[in-house]
């Protein structure tokens, strides 16, 4: 039995409105950048759910691109928020000024 795509989609929006809601409402940029993961997932979920429908492997592929750029990302900004919680002793996105100079 498979999965309609219908299913994958709309969970897939309802991942990427969560993750919206993060990067919107919360003023910590830890759980700002977590949302942003979030985010990323659900268009991975889209992409992989339309490649199936199709039997082709070009969206699978993409997802695991973008999987890859995600990474690195992250290591680009986990180190933002070290630096600012050496500095400040807070990841309140407020006090990003404090990494000006």
């Amino acid at each position: 039995m498979r999965v309609p795509i219908a299913d994958f989609l709309v969970l897939s929006g309802i991942l990427f409105a969560i993750g919206t809601a993060g990067v919107l409402v919360r003023r910590n940029a830890l759980l700002i950048f977590m949302s942003v993961e979030l985010q990323l997932n659900a268009v991975n979920l889209t992409l992989v759910a339309f490649s199936r429908m199709r039997n082709e492997l070009n969206g699978q592929v993409l997802a695991f691109f973008s999987m890859v750029v995600a990474a690195a990302e992250v290591v680009v900004g986990l180190a933002i928020i070290v630096s600012m919680y050496r500095r400040r002793g807070s990841v309140n996105v407020d006090d990003a000024s404090v990494l000006r100079g």
